[in-house]
């Protein structure tokens, strides 16, 4: 087997494909926005509505999908969340009454939250002893290529075309090519292709359980965990100043400010390819580096980023804003889930995936729907941008309060 490409490679591929696809129609959600409000007759209000339903349906089902991936696998859950989404787009594109748009969106929501990063992590757990952390970071970079394919794509499409035939063909890439690719090349575990992870078996200690012997946790259990709170809350903050704030907000802000669409489309492309790097770069660094110092690293950049973006009224700041939040935006997750395998270990951790990751889509929904409210309420976002510094530094200081895995694992360590 020397020089050949372990299968735990094309698991990687499969999944981020996945995710550029299902996660990229998603952060699209911008594109459509003022088309939606001028052809169904709805106004800004509304259409933020269905934005932050959509989060806390995503958010909501993730702990059940969590289940469900324990006890089906990844592959089953994912190839079922990838046609879902892709079919509600088709659908869409028929709606004339905003109440269609909202029920099918919402069923939108619910594929998305299968084809999410509870899926990919149980995957790459089982998949990778080794190169765990770069698995990590590839697979998430699939967000990244999605926001920087399909946001700018839509917008162009929408533009020659209309929303419509850009929904549709969002659609049917889905349904066409993505979904066949998940459901015959995605496995859930090395066994099924009578193999060993990447790096092989490894055993921690005399008391290590398999991947099959490893058992559940009740949500009280997790509850009394300090590395779970110190977890789910600065990734609940994540929610609210990424997915939330500038996936909802960045464009009309923009705009606000008096940036023309080609500026704004400039920063968006900038602020998309420089995430791609840094969620590759975390994933490679965590490899070699403290997961937990990284983050604190990346908030404290994070809310440097949107105090820049507070002054930004001319189009160097605005650009400055786009490449340094661009770097922080989505490689906070690399960090937090390896941290995540690393503290529950001995546990199946598709539930608690599905918590931290319920704990994104609150913060996301909030992040869209209060920074519309006090732009509604004051006319400007200012507000909601010294509140995502102050929080976005009290998620840095959780990290820093997080202990080291190797340091929590040291007693195991010392009897092996």
């Amino acid at each position: 087997m020397k020089g050949k490409l372990h299968y735990a490679w094309i698991i990687v591929f499969v999944t981020f494909l996945a995710f550029l696809a299902v996660q990229g129609g998603r952060l699209a959600f911008g594109a459509f926005v003022e088309p939606w409000e001028q052809d169904l007759h709805m106004d800004r209000a509304t259409t933020s509505l269905i934005s932050t339903i959509s989060f806390i349906i995503y958010g909501l089902s993730q702990p059940f999908i969590g289940r469900l991936i324990d006890r089906y696998g990844a592959r089953l859950i994912l190839s079922i969340s990838t046609f879902i989404v892709g079919i509600s787009f088709f659908f869409i594109t028929f709606v004339t009454q905003p109440w269609q748009l909202f029920v099918l969106y919402s069923l939108v929501s619910v594929g998305v939250g299968g084809a999410s990063n509870v899926a990919g992590t149980v995957l790459i757990t089982n998949w990778f002893n080794k190169n765990r952390g770069l698995a990590l970071g590839i697979m998430e970079a699939g967000f990244g290529f999605g926001q920087m394919l399909l946001v700018p794509g839509s917008l162009l499409l929408i533009h020659w075309f209309d929303w419509r035939t850009t929904i549709f063909i969002l659609g049917a890439l889905l349904i066409v090519i993505v979904f066949p690719v998940v459901l015959f090349f995605l496995r859930n575990h090395p066994d099924e292709k009578a193999m060993e992870p990447l790096g092989g078996m490894v055993v921690e200690n005399d008391h290590s359980k398999t991947e099959h012997e490893k058992e559940s946790i009740l949500l009280k259990d997790l509850f009394k965990m300090r590395q779970f709170w110190f977890l789910m809350m600065p990734f609940a903050i994540c929610g609210f100043t990424t997915t939330g704030l500038m996936d909802t907000h960045l464009i009309p802000l923009s705009h606000h400010h008096g940036f023309s669409v080609t500026v704004t489309g400039t920063a968006v492309s900038i602020l998309a390819a420089c995430n791609i790097i840094g969620i590759l770069l975390s994933g490679v660094i965590i490899d070699y580096w403290s997961s937990r110092k990284l983050l604190v690293f990346i908030y404290f950049t994070r809310a440097l980023a949107i105090g820049i973006l507070v002054y930004s009224h001319n189009t160097v700041l605005l650009l400055v804003f786009a490449v340094i939040f661009g770097f922080v935006d989505f490689a906070t997750v690399a960090p937090t889930s390896l941290l995540l395998t690393q503290y529950f270990k001995n546990y199946s951790i598709g539930f608690i995936v599905g918590c931290l990751s319920l704990s994104h889509q609150i913060g996301s929904a909030m992040g869209a729907y209060i920074p519309g409210l006090l732009f509604s309420t004051y006319g400007n976002y200012n507000i909601a941008l010294y509140i995502s510094i102050l929080i976005v530094i009290a998620a840095a200081i959780m990290n820093l309060l997080l202990p080291e895995p190797n340091q929590l694992n040291m007693p195991e360590k010392r009897a092996s």
